[in-house]
Order: structure tokens, then sequence, then C-alpha cells
């Protein structure tokens, strides 16, 4: 499609909200509802602080569950709206819309297929999330729905807002293992009206079902600056590989050839559940109108994370959540939400 003007904000840019879908019994969260649910209520309070949240529910039974919960949260219940939709899983990073918008006010909501992670998960209710949430009249009706045949997850990719993506090759080869990087590439930049991609080659966290995803790893900043999962213990089965992330951070340059400003965030303790490691990252954070919602697993390093995340985003508030019940099912609070631009409902 023409895409002249288009291009993928920010996500510090101005936001109209935060989509996100509460857990319930009919999901993977079953065996620790309890948990999970305080763990979402205090996210949705913490995002009604500043912003709307819209909050996917199955029905209204469970939106009215749901709304006691966030009363006892301390959210702000009129910046809380429901929608009645059926989905599988409760991760928006994922299969909700990853969004373009242009100078003049257009927006195209980009559906890319979603495969429930390469065919690990059922995702068929997934995939027809996010033409469900048009039909239930959630965005404005010039809206523009753009379907894409090609599988793709909101986690995969980072954007500077200005043209610039940042991804992983080893999510995307294992994605689409029969195209070449080339072709992945032009596919991306057609797709999400970018001008180039940067591509990291190592990186990963012991427990992520994701193959990689970025926003588990590294994230673009304000000002030419990334905030990235670091392991400084040599004894860590981590040490090397996001030591070798590292470097290729530091050999990449920005559209006018400067080296980014690197923010290193601390590596928690090994967060172990039945004898297997859980993805516990710091980068897995959500920017906000006016704040940061920085998760904290319980650790002694949580307040430093916070600290390292305050600084790569100045004048934003930093609200740590906790979010070790999220981990359990391999992901955290960046991978629960989808924010929505500003204009857009």
């Amino acid at each position: 499609m023409p895409q002249a003007h288009l291009r993928l904000p920010a996500e510090w840019e101005p936001q109209a909200a935060v989509l996100l879908a509460w857990p319930h019994a009919g999901t993977d969260w079953a065996a620790r509802l309890d948990s999970v649910e305080g763990t979402c209520a205090a996210l949705t309070a913490a995002i009604s602080r500043f912003e709307t949240a819209i909050v996917c529910v199955p029905d209204a039974e469970i939106g009215a569950h749901a709304t006691a919960l966030l009363r006892d949260a301390g959210a702000d219940l009129s910046r809380v709206r429901f929608v009645e939709i059926p989905y599988d899983d409760t991760w928006l990073r994922d299969s909700g819309p990853i969004t373009l918008k242009s100078d003049d006010g257009r927006f195209v909501l980009t559906d890319f297929r979603f495969t429930g992670w390469g065919g690990k998960f059922e995702a068929s209710r997934d995939d027809a999330l996010i033409a469900g949430l048009i039909e239930r009249d959630v965005f404005r009706r010039d809206v523009q729905h753009q379907r894409v045949d090609w599988a793709l997850e909101g986690g995969a990719i980072e954007s500077d807002g200005r043209g610039t993506l940042l991804t992983t090759w080893r999510c995307l080869q294992q994605r689409h293992p029969d195209q070449s990087r080339e072709s992945i590439d032009a596919t991306l930049r057609r797709e999400l009206a970018a001008q180039r991609v940067l591509w990291l080659d190592h990186g990963y966290l012991q427990g992520d079902d994701t193959d990689a995803h970025v926003d588990t790893l590294a994230r673009f900043a304000p000002d030419d600056a990334i905030v990235y999962q670091a392991c400084s213990d040599p004894d860590d089965a981590h040490y090397a590989e996001l030591g070798a992330m590292r470097r290729e951070l530091e050999a990449l340059r920005t559209v006018d050839g400067k080296r980014y400003r690197l923010f290193d965030l601390p590596w928690p303790k090994p967060i172990l559940d039945e004898g297997r490691r859980l993805a516990a990252s710091y980068a897995n954070y959500l920017i906000v109108n006016g704040a940061v919602l920085v998760p904290a697993y319980g650790d002694i390093v949580d307040d430093a994370a916070a600290a390292t995340i305050r600084l790569a985003h100045p004048g934003r508030e930093v609200v740590q959540v906790p979010c070790r019940p999220l981990i359990w099912q391999n992901g955290s609070l960046h991978c629960m939400t989808m924010q929505l631009p500003a204009g857009i409902l």
C-alpha cells in the first residue's frame, strides 16, 4: 500500500490509551489466577493515573469482577474502558495493532498475522483481535485497517519514531525460515514505513518463548539512546551472549553516524519455578504519558533498574509494578500492553 508520510511512532510520543486483556480461567493463567490478577490490577491502576486503559474481557461477568479488583487497587475507573471480545491469551503487545500515523492525522492499524509465536500455542482468536476491536468501534471510523499476511509480533520490533527499527535475527529467522535477511528487512521497511532496520544477532533470555523478542533485550529511548539488559555475572549462562549483544549495540550508529548513548540495566538473581528459569528482564518496561512503568521482581537491584530507566527517560515519573507473577508465563508488563497513539480513539 502507499505509505508516503506514514511512520511508526516511538513509544514515548503522546498516547491516547494503552490496550490490555484481563487474565481469566479460560486462559493459560488459570493455575495462578489470583496472583496474576493482582499484578494486572496494579498495572491497570498505574496506567489509569496517566491515561486511559482499554481492557479486553471475554464477558460482562469478568468485566464486573475486574472492575471490583481495579477499584480495590485504586484505579481511576473513569479512565478504564472495557471491551467484550474473545481472545486466547493476554500478551497484547504481540496480538494488538502496530499503529502507523502521518503528520496530517491519518492512522493505519497494521494487522500482521499472529501465529502464537511460531505455532507454539493456539492463536486463532488472537489473530482476529484487531478486526474485532474495529468492529466494536474502539477506533475512529476513518482509521485504516491493513491486514498483512506475514507473521510479526509487536514485541519483536522497536521504533525510534524517525524511521529506524531495531529487531533480532533469532526471532525473525524463526518466523520466516525460508526468507533471507534482505527479504525480511525489505518487508519490515515496506510494511512499517521505515527507512532502515538495525539487526541484533545476539541476545536471549532463558524462559523466553518468543525467540528473543527485542523488547526483552534492548529498547530505544529519546535522544539517540538505547536501554539494554546486561549481565554482570561471569558464571551466569547469559553472560557471553548478552556481552556479545552489548558489543553489537556499541557498534550501531544513528542516521547521523553517531554512537548511541547506552544505558545498561542491572542483572537480577535467577528466579526459578520448579527448576525452570524465568525471563526476568527490566528492559520490558512500558512508557506512558508522563511516566515509565517498570517491572519489579522483588530483587535487590529493582531500584537500580528503575534509576537507570529514569536516567534514560528524563522528566518522566518512574512507577514500579510488581511483575513476578507475569514471568511465570514468560513475559512482563510491556508484553501485556500495547500503546495507542494520541488521536486514534
